[in-house]
């Protein structure tokens, strides 16, 4: 599996020639040269990772393709093809299986409603969980984790890595920080995912990293 990330919470995932993209939100660059793609994954409607624009210039390329997200996902982007996922749900979509896990989002705030939110592991090797810490069931080959957020504080973040014990880690959901902040922030979730063995790298929107 070849794995891109763009800005801030956008991967793009290719298998045997084609594509999944998950979570093209307005802070990544605009998704317009995307090609041969299966399947759009939106984990949750706020617009950093669900933005009508980028949808609709990927499917300008690939028009027939499904948008799988959760019920208010689906609705925010009716009247294009959409299927709701929750908690539990299998899909195949080409050359990927997705498997969806959790519920709701993180909260931010408690004056802040909760919304829903549905992680997802691809291919049962990578693992990317939104905007939320929710667990997978299984050990993780690849974990996608978030390392900044308004949701989220360090020590969250690394408890997750902790509990999951992936053999593999990344940083995503970060464009909210700076150079200097990268280096904090990546710097604890790489001791814990060392802490369990496993191996950490950072990818720079745009780069990608075969596996």
């Amino acid at each position: 599996m070849k794995v891109t990330k763009y800005e801030h919470a956008c991967l793009v995932l290719e298998q045997n020639g084609e594509s999944l993209i998950i979570d093209p939100g307005n802070y990544t660059r605009p998704m317009t040269n995307t090609s041969n793609v299966r399947a759009i994954v939106i984990t949750h409607m706020h617009d950093d990772h669900c933005f009508e624009q980028q949808v609709d210039a990927i499917l300008k390329v690939n028009p027939d393709i499904t948008i799988y997200g959760t019920d208010e996902v689906c609705k925010r982007l009716a009247p294009r093809k959409t299927i709701a996922v929750h908690h539990g749900d299998y899909i195949e979509a080409g050359s990927f299986t997705l498997e969806f896990v959790g519920d709701m989002h993180a909260e931010i705030h408690r004056s802040i409603p909760l919304i829903q939110n549905c992680g997802v592991l691809v291919n049962n090797f990578l693992y990317y969980p939104g905007d939320s810490f929710t667990r997978p069931d299984r050990p993780v080959e690849l974990l996608a984790a978030p390392s900044s957020a308004p949701w989220a504080k360090i020590s969250e973040m690394m408890d997750f890595v902790n509990e999951v014990k992936p053999k593999r880690c990344f940083p995503t959901h970060n464009v909210h920080l700076s150079e200097i902040g990268h280096q904090m922030y990546n710097g604890r979730i790489k001791a814990a995912t060392e802490s369990h063995g496993g191996e950490f790298f950072f990818i720079q929107p745009g780069e990608s990293q075969e596996f």
